[in-house]
């Protein structure tokens, strides 16, 4: 077995691209680690170090890492540099010479990510881990650097059978070099964590891959709120070991009591003398110990730093401009982008300073991030009142398709409804969901599973009402435009335009506040289903990865038919949402919960099933992510597995994010 790395630094730019001093340091961190044998373990002479190549360099490089490699070799990549775009929206790794004309990037210049995806499809090696400390959309911001000119979908462009792709923030968000600082943010964790050790998280003395993106990843938002680092496991790739951890050192062990002792940068009395009571058993030096304090410290600090400077810089331009323009407003989110700090950090300051959050202003220039106060926590259980509104019924066809995606059965099924007048037309659809039992999960035959699809668990579900299709455009601003309850939110928030299209650009916050104003109108209890709601919902009493059957094709659904899952054809990619309602329903009556968008859940993510609740009530565990399920437009077929579960920041948004409602109780 080898270990092997290309390590990838581009700093200097000669056509027009902003200079990233920290990408090369960036490299030699890393080198200093992998090479440490007491750390990764890494061969001097197999690790390749490039720094300012020009792109034919780089191509040769990534040729050479995957060429000719075994089965069980440990292969690594990792880049820090610009990430651009074409005017396709492919990735493409920038080099030295890398030049945009017109505004656009011309690609000769600059290495496609289709180089390095072919080359790992190519190799033999079931153990690839990418790391990419650049961003994927975005402008250039003042004070920091940011270190793309793009927007992409990493997990389409770089996903594949036994790898690990570890990525410095999402695919709308930015990744900053800071001035002054000697690495990039997210590379500073990452070597941080090896080197210290303190990504070592269960204490086995080895560093997996997810530990060390775990630390650096919660080390990121400490410092800069507004990077989520991004981690995508293919297969087994989470287990794949990267380093080693000194299992009994006293200052790995003082470290990590640090961290769970540390509350918003502080320790309470009693903690503080439990730690000055370890450092004397640990025998640590107090300059030691006082170090490892101020490193766990200094993420915190760092946020400190950024409100205070943001305070002051509101106070300056208040007491400039009485009542601030358009134009300051626009500045002052450029600048709060610049900190790397989001909507919800500076709400505090903005309600003290003037009184109220300061309103939200759509730009072309820049996604906006949505993440308001802590909504009203609701529970899993709901008494709806008796409604007004009569229960009908509609009817449907039901299709069944085998293992090639051909159709082999087509049935017509029946489901109750309620409908809700939200006004102006616009009628909000509820269908009767059945209660019942079912297995949740995938089995472990099932292909492209992933672990967190497991245990398989049965689950008892009541009763209850959910939307027969995703929110739409015009359903949400029906509901936009009454009385707020917990926070503001956007009037028209949607990228690919149109009443009957679902909503998207959604943040979980945002489809709670939906459901808040939704109840407060119609005196009923809606909300977010919970996951395993969504699940027993989308199968329908199905066991088959997909409600329609063992495959899925683009005619039954709206996702990236440029991939197959199993013996499934090619098909169309539409590249946008559609409306909701054109693809065939599931034997319960609901539409597009295969593709389309993403959909909120109430649950907090949790890593796999066990001890997962078995009454459909949500799981809340006290994580910062929640559940999304369902695939979308922009993704491959087996995100839209009825099993399929991924996690996001509460607060973020995309433009296939959206959400469907339910009501927990019969009505009569």
């Amino acid at each position: 077995m080898a270990k092997i790395a290309l390590l990838i630094g581009v700093s200097e730019y000669n056509h027009g691209l902003n200079p990233l001093p920290c990408a090369v340091k960036d490299v030699e961190a890393m080198q200093r680690v992998l090479v440490n044998p007491e750390m990764g373990g890494f061969a001097l002479s197999d690790i390749k170090v490039l720094k300012n190549p020009q792109a034919n360099d780089i191509a040769y490089a990534i040729y050479h890492l995957f060429a000719d490699r075994q089965k069980d070799d440990l292969l690594l990549f990792y880049f820090s540099g610009h990430g651009l775009k074409d005017d396709r929206g492919k990735l493409y790794l920038s080099s030295c010479g890398t030049k945009k004309l017109n505004g656009k990037l011309v690609t000769p210049s600059a290495v496609a990510a289709t180089i390095l995806h072919d080359n790992m499809n190519e190799c033999r090696s079931q153990r690839q881990v990418i790391i990419l400390d650049c961003c994927f959309s975005g402008a250039i911001a003042q004070g920091m650097r940011v270190k793309d000119d793009g927007s992409v979908n990493v997990q389409e462009q770089l996903g594949g059978k036994g790898r690990a792709i570890l990525t410095s923030s999402s695919s709308t968000q930015y990744s900053f070099e800071q001035e002054g600082s000697e690495l990039s943010i997210y590379t500073r964790y990452l070597v941080e964590g090896i080197e210290k050790g303190a990504a070592d998280k269960d204490g086995d003395g080895w560093i997996s891959v997810d530990e060390l993106h775990d630390y650096a990843s919660s080390k990121v938002q400490e410092a800069a709120p507004a990077m989520t680092p991004k981690f995508y496991p293919v297969e087994e790739g989470h287990k794949i070991l990267l380093a080693k951890s000194p299992k009994d050192d006293p200052r790995v062990k003082y470290r990590k009591e640090v961290e769970s002792r540390m509350n918003r940068g502080k320790f309470s009395i009693p903690a503080r003398r439990l730690l000055n009571s370890l450092r004397l058993k640990l025998k640590l030096a107090p300059e030691v110990a006082d170090a490892i304090e101020a490193e766990v410290q200094q993420p915190y600090q760092e946020y400190q730093r950024k409100l205070e400077e943001y305070e002051e810089t509101l106070l300056e331009a208040i007491e400039a401009e009485t009542t601030l323009s358009e134009t300051t407003l626009n500045d002052l989110r450029d600048y709060q982008q610049d900190l790397g700090l989001r909507d919800e950090d500076v709400a505090s300051i903005e309600e003290r300073i003037i009184g109220q959050r300061k309103p939200i202003l759509r730009s072309s220039r820049k996604p906006i991030l949505r993440s308001p106060t802590s909504p009203r926590s609701r529970g899993s259980g709901f008494s709806v009142p008796k409604s007004t509104s009569s229960v009908n019924q509609f009817e449907f066809d039901v299709v069944t398709v085998n293992a090639h995606g051909q159709r082999i059965n087509s049935s017509r099924g029946r489901a109750e409804f309620f409908s809700e007048d939200l006004g102006n037309n616009v009628l909000l659809e509820m269908v009767a969901i059945p209660g019942g039992q079912f297995l949740m999960g995938s089995s472990e035959n099932e292909l492209e599973r992933r672990d967190s699809e497991s245990p398989q668990h049965t689950v008892t579900v009541q009763p209850f009402f959910m939307g027969k299709f995703p929110v739409t455009q015009a359903q949400w601003a029906a509901v936009a435009v009454l009385e707020k309850v917990n926070v503001y939110f956007q009037l028209d928030p949607s990228k690919f335009k149109g009443a009957n299209r679902p909503v998207e650009r959604v943040s979980w916050y945002d489809a709670i506040e939906f459901c808040a104003r939704l109840s407060n109108k119609t005196g009923k209890n809606y909300r977010l289903p919970s996951e395993a709601e969504w699940e027993y919902a989308c199968r329908a009493g199905t066991t088959t990865p997909f409600y329609f059957g063992e495959t899925i094709t683009s005619d039954l659904a709206n996702y990236n038919g440029d991939y197959t899952y199993r013996l499934g054809i090619k098909g169309q990619y539409r590249r946008q949402t559609t409306d909701v309602g054109i693809f065939p329903p599931n034997p319960f009556g609901l539409y597009d919960m295969h593709g389309n968008v993403w959909e909120w859940c109430q649950d907090e993510w949790h890593e796999n099933y066990k001890g997962a609740p078995t009454d459909s009530s949500p799981s809340i565990n006290g994580n910062k992510n929640h559940v999304l399920r369902g695939g979308a437009w922009d993704y491959n077929p087996d995100f839209c597995r009825s099993a399929f579960r991924v996690k996001d920041a509460s607060g973020y948004w995309y433009d296939s994010t959206g959400f469907r409602v339910v009501v927990a109780s019969v009505m009569t």
